[in-house]
């Protein structure tokens, strides 16, 4: 008997069609989230193509062809990382979205907030790429009292890693919170900007990207809108004609 007809493993088969890895296949079956010819899935059944199979009551296929980009808030603890083997509290695992998506860009695992994750490799390389208006905000908190000659140093640039990063955009909301927007992302930025001034963050909160604002629970996600999708494509497109 061939193995069409005999068929295969069903996470076997969602890692071999680029649905998901088996890893996740195995997560979704111990859920219940996945059915097979209208029936839930059982550990180890054998599916073939012919079988209609479904993960959240959607049909694989749609999923396969259809864009995903969603807003998730990240907790503090979690790793902006799809290698699911080499880190136990990943972004991937955490999220256990029923496709394969990949984060665009990073959080630090100690900061929280918002990042975006897709399936579209373009828009990725695209987002990425968008030096001009790729602003991101954040709300920190730091360990002493916020004075006027700090914003003011942060707002105009501060050396680490070999550069003087480029001036942005910073407000004080609260005796030891600041507000601050950043067009560049260099590895740790604003805890190493501040540890420049003798100081040290207490929290550190994502809560825009561009034009995409956080307004989900920590832990929760949500599709990005039309509205918002429209917006960004223009953004990147504005930016596209700045690139070198």
């Amino acid at each position: 008997m061939n193995q069409e007809t005999e068929g295969v493993r069903i996470n076997k088969y969602l890692s071999e069609i680029g649905h998901c890895s088996r890893r996740a296949a195995d997560k979704l079956i111990e859920e219940n989230r996945i059915k097979v010819n209208g029936q839930t899935v059982i550990m180890g059944q054998k599916v073939t193509a012919q079988d209609r199979i479904e993960v959240d009551d959607i049909l694989v296929e749609d999923l396969l062809e259809r864009k995903i980009y969603i807003a998730f808030n990240k907790p503090v603890g979690i790793v902006c990382t799809t290698d699911t083997r080499v880190e136990k509290d990943n972004i991937i695992d955490y999220i256990n979205y029923p496709s394969r998506i990949f984060p665009i860009g990073r959080l630090d695992k100690p900061s929280e907030g918002l990042i975006l994750l897709t399936n579209d490799g373009d828009i990725v390389n695209k987002i990425l790429r968008a030096r001009n208006n790729h602003e991101k905000e954040y709300l920190v908190t730091v360990n002493r009292p916020v004075t006027e000659e700090f914003i003011n140093e942060m707002a105009n640039g501060i050396p680490i890693l070999d550069t003087i990063t480029r001036k942005c955009l910073v407000e004080q909301i609260h005796k030891k919170e600041f507000r601050i927007t950043l067009t560049q992302g260099l590895n740790r930025q604003i805890r190493r900007m501040c540890e420049y001034l003798d100081y040290r963050v207490v929290k550190l909160r994502r809560v825009r990207i561009m034009n995409i604002k956080l307004d989900v629970g920590v832990g929760k996600y949500r599709d990005v809108t039309k509205k918002e999708f429209d917006e960004l494509q223009n953004l990147i497109a504005e930016s596209d004609k700045h690139i070198d």
